[in-house]
């Protein structure tokens, strides 16, 4: 079962983040086949961490649990909170195989936090030359509780113009908040 995790920065933990760079690659790479998608989301300015998004395929709740509590930015004070999710791949692939590569173009992680009905459940699928095709589409599913019964959200990965046209992934009056993030694909360089 998948999961999506997002670790928020703590104000003022910028170099705490970069002191422990390699430790949270390290632990990062003990996860390599269970990952979907990764990376760090930023401010406006396009520069400043705000964050680090991880999607994982786990056994259950208590293993993404351990995974995002274990984390070595975690233990150390980086984060002020963590959204941990169930969540279903819509779209049945990783962000490496995203037709559209890993550079180009502006990235968003977009979260739709909602109650019932559900919404946005499914993947868009506009024709070829419409802004949500799947072809834009990184990462796109819906956030779920622990044991998938109940829908809470929406998350997706995609490439867009500009934050506006990212957001609109989602249906606006469907949600209690859509949160949108600067986002770029992760792991070593």
């Amino acid at each position: 079962m998948e999961f999506l995790c997002y670790h928020r920065d703590r104000k003022g933990s910028l170099t705490l983040r970069h002191e422990m760079v390699q430790e949270h690659w390290s632990y990062m790479d003990r996860y390599a086949k269970e990952m979907v998608a990764r990376g760090p989301t930023f401010a406006d300015d396009g520069e400043t961490l705000t964050g680090s998004v991880h999607i994982v395929d786990l056994p259950d709740a208590t293993a993404a649990r351990a995974f995002a509590f274990d984390e070595p930015g975690y233990q150390a004070g980086a984060y002020r909170d963590v959204l941990l999710r169930r969540w279903r791949n819509a779209l049945g692939r990783t962000m490496w195989d995203f037709p559209g590569g890993p550079d180009g173009g502006n990235r968003y992680l977009v979260l739709g936090l909602g109650a019932e009905p559900a919404a946005d459940a499914d993947a868009p699928d506009g024709p070829d030359d419409a802004l949500f095709s799947r072809d834009e589409l990184v990462a796109y599913g819906p956030l779920l509780s622990d044991d998938g019964a109940v829908w809470l959200g929406t998350a997706a990965l995609l490439r867009a113009p500009d934050a506006d046209a990212a957001r609109a992934v989602l249906s606006p009056d469907r949600y209690a908040d859509i949160e949108v993030h600067n986002w770029e694909f992760g792991g070593r360089s």
